[in-house]
């Protein structure tokens, strides 16, 4: 397996470019974010490489950094989705759009992406919000564990979400004020 490349950038075209490392040349499909973010033909480049090998096959897939690697990865475990189309997707959004979608749930979002479906977004959603990092980054403890106890309760994760961050801004030191007070909001008798 190749895991990644380090070499003079041969050519580079909408979907793929060749990467040269001792005198062989490498052609890797890359997505649309990491082949604007390359240097001119005959620059030196490094890539994080995902090896896909099928039957009749073996491709190379670049990424500028490990975290959208992880990302494509990640979609090739959901049914459905191929490389061609992991790569599509990553070059229809940025990976944080991508996450956020996922976490709030934004269908609609999803599926602004060139030849991804309604079904295909709500596949996307259920198989992966859980599997990939958040894009607003790692919250503390205390927020996570309030959510995670309001989608426990019942409260669909996107709406217990916003009304979570209105309670977290006040400053709230403890889960059960933090949850107490959320509650409040959720169930409309917040004074």
């Amino acid at each position: 397996m190749i895991g990644s490349l380090r070499g003079r950038l041969i050519s580079r075209r909408p979907d793929n470019v060749v990467v040269e490392v001792h005198g062989v040349g490498y052609v890797v499909q890359v997505p649309i974010p990491t082949l604007a973010g390359l240097p001119e033909e005959g620059g030196e480049v490094f890539l994080h490489i995902h090896t896909h090998v099928r039957e009749d096959s073996l491709s190379l897939f670049g990424f500028a950094s490990e975290a959208e690697k992880r990302i494509f990865v990640t979609l090739l475990g959901v049914s459905g989705i191929g490389p061609k189309m992991a790569v599509n997707i990553l070059s229809g959004v940025s990976s944080d759009d991508f996450l956020d979608a996922l976490q709030r749930e934004d269908v609609a979002a999803l599926c602004r992406i060139p030849g991804l479906g309604k079904k295909t977004a709500h596949r996307l959603i259920l198989e992966l919000r859980e599997k990939l990092p958040s894009s607003t980054g790692a919250r503390d403890h205390l927020f996570e564990d309030a959510l995670s106890a309001l989608v426990n309760l019942g409260y669909k994760r996107q709406t217990a979400q916003e009304h979570l961050e209105i309670v977290y801004k006040k400053g709230f030191t403890t889960i059960e004020d933090l949850l107490k007070e959320t509650l409040k909001k959720l169930t409309g008798n917040a004074a």
